[in-house]
Order: structure tokens, then sequence, then C-alpha cells
């Protein structure tokens, strides 16, 4: 007869530890059967395939935990990517340089306090509340350019996605000051302690005291910002913006790279170092597939079973 108290540890030890275990195995395998598994330039295509994926996986985190979801995200990178070059192609000097990096980003954490609002003031499902910008977001991105390619590449500019600090990427450095960031508030503050009650029981987390509208919005509002800043470094990667393929699909890398790492998709319980393990393993699954001649689009098929085990190791 099975012991109730040791399939609980089980589990417990597979949504703890799991994610860790996959990628270690990932990276054996690729060891010993993927030639030049470790030079340079699959380190630095993987890295750049990840640095997106956590960024804005970081803010979808936060809204899951409060028992969210966000499916805008993608369509915010095609709208903060396509407002970037167009502010400074047509504002000069420093003063288009610098609005070109901070209202994107203000622009993409204004739609978030969009998704917010219908969220906390109509009482609509988060799912629904996205996905008019989901729709309306790329559509609009798409409007600004003419549905066109637009060549992109400033020097400036080109720093985000192709800087360097000390021989490291510099998107890497945002990404891990982020997740750090992140991670801290979750752990050390009273804005991440709210964010877990509100995702456990937010009617009970308001008969607190705890200010659940405010917290949802912040939440919002920082995945957003964090949605648009993985479309500029897009832009930046790429050297130009495509309103048609900037974030397609990101929504749901970022909500896999979630599940995988820990975070519960009902909401309560937020694992940001879990969801930098998770971006890991769907992007070296991705390659490790491409490396041994699966076409791309069997990835996909991978992924969502990769989502099916994670959702079946949270299950209570």
């Amino acid at each position: 007869m099975r012991n109730p108290d040791f399939l609980h540890l089980g589990r417990k030890n597979m949504q703890d530890h799991g994610a860790l275990l996959a990628l270690v195995l990932l990276v054996v395998y690729n060891l010993l059967f993927t030639p030049s598994f470790l030079s340079l330039q699959t380190l630095n295509v993987n890295l750049t395939q990840i640095t997106t994926i956590v960024i804005v996986g970081v803010g979808m985190t936060l809204v899951i935990a409060t028992g969210g979801i966000d499916l805008s995200v993608g369509a915010l990178m095609a709208i903060a990517g396509t407002l970037a070059p167009l502010i400074y192609l047509n504002v000069p000097g420093p003063m288009g340089m610098a609005a070109s990096f901070v209202v994107p980003l203000l622009i993409t954490a204004g739609c978030g306090c969009f998704n917010a609002w219908l969220v906390t003031s109509f009482r609509i499902q988060p799912i629904v509340a996205t996905l008019v910008l989901f729709i309306a977001g790329r559509g609009v991105a798409q409007v600004m350019t003419n549905g066109n390619l637009l060549p992109f590449d400033s020097q400036g500019f080109s720093l985000l996605g192709k800087g360097y600090v000390l021989g490291i990427p510099l998107q890497v450095v945002l990404m891990v000051a982020i997740v750090g960031a992140a991670s801290w508030a979750l752990r050390r503050t009273l804005f991440g302690s709210y964010v877990v009650a509100i995702g456990s029981n937010e009617r009970a987390a308001w008969l607190t005291g705890i200010p659940s509208a405010r917290i949802i919005f912040w939440v919002y509002a920082i995945c957003g910002a964090l949605a648009g800043l993985a479309g500029m470094i897009t832009v930046s990667i790429n050297s130009a913006s495509d309103a048609n393929q900037n974030g397609l699909g990101m929504e749901l890398d970022a909500i896999a790279a979630a599940a995988v790492g820990g975070t519960f998709l009902t909401g309560g319980r937020a694992r940001i170092f879990g969801t930098l393990l998770g971006a890991m393993i769907i992007q070296l699954m991705r390659y490790t597939l491409l490396a041994h001649g699966v076409p791309d689009a069997a990835a996909m098929v991978f992924k969502a079973l990769i989502i099916l085990i994670a959702v079946g190791v949270q299950r209570k």
C-alpha cells in the first residue's frame, strides 16, 4: 500500500526541484550526443533566445501569482518594438534617443494598467480581459508601420541587444538584474507577500486590508513594461522592427516557462528562479530537437507535453 506521506513528499520534491533536474538531464544529453554544444556560437544563440522569454516570463509569473494571466505580452512587444524606432527616427538629438527608450516602456506599462482596470473594475476574467490587447495590440503596431518591415540600425539603440558589459551581453545583464530584483521583492517585501496572498484567496486578502486592486494594477503594469523591454531588445538584435513577428507566440512561451518552473497556474505561488529554469528548458529542448533534425513544428508538440507534465505535477 502506498504511503500518502511518501507520495506527498515526492510530489513536493518534483514541484521544487523537477525543473532543475530536467535541465541537468538536457545538458548532459547534449554534452554526450550533440556536436559543438559547448561552442561560443551555440551559447550565444541560446542566450539570445532565452533572454526575452525570461524577461517576459518574470512579469507573467507575477501576474499568474495573483491568479491572473496576460495574453497581451506578445502584442505589447510588437507595440514597443514599433514605437522605439519611430520615435528615434522622428525626434532628433539626445531627446529622441532618450524618448525611444522611455516612451515605449511607459506606453506598454499603461497597456498593462488597462488590462488591470478591466480585471479589477469590471471583474472580467483575466484571460478575456487581456485578449482585447492580444488582438488589437498587434493590429495597432501593424498600422503604425503599414505592416512593413522597418529597418533600424542605430548605434546607440543597438547596444540594448548587442552591447557588452565586462564581456557579458547587456541583455543578459538586464535579465539577471530583473530576475534578482523580482525574486528579492517576492521574498523580502510586503509587495511580494501581497501578490501571493491575492493569488491564494483574493477575497480573504481584501478582508485583511490588502489593497488588492492596487497590487494587481502594479503587477500588470510591470508585466507590460517588461514585455515592452523585451520587444525593444528584439528590435535591437534584428536591426529592424517587424510588427508581424515581434513577440509572436511569446505569451505561450512565458506561460510555459512559469508553469515548468513551478509557479502554480491557479495562483498563490511564484517561482522567479524557476521561471528562468523553465525558459532554459524550453529553449534547450528546442535547440536539441533542431540539432538532431527534428522539425521546429514538432517542438511545439513537445512544448505542449512539457506544460501538461508541469500542470500534472502541480495538481493537488
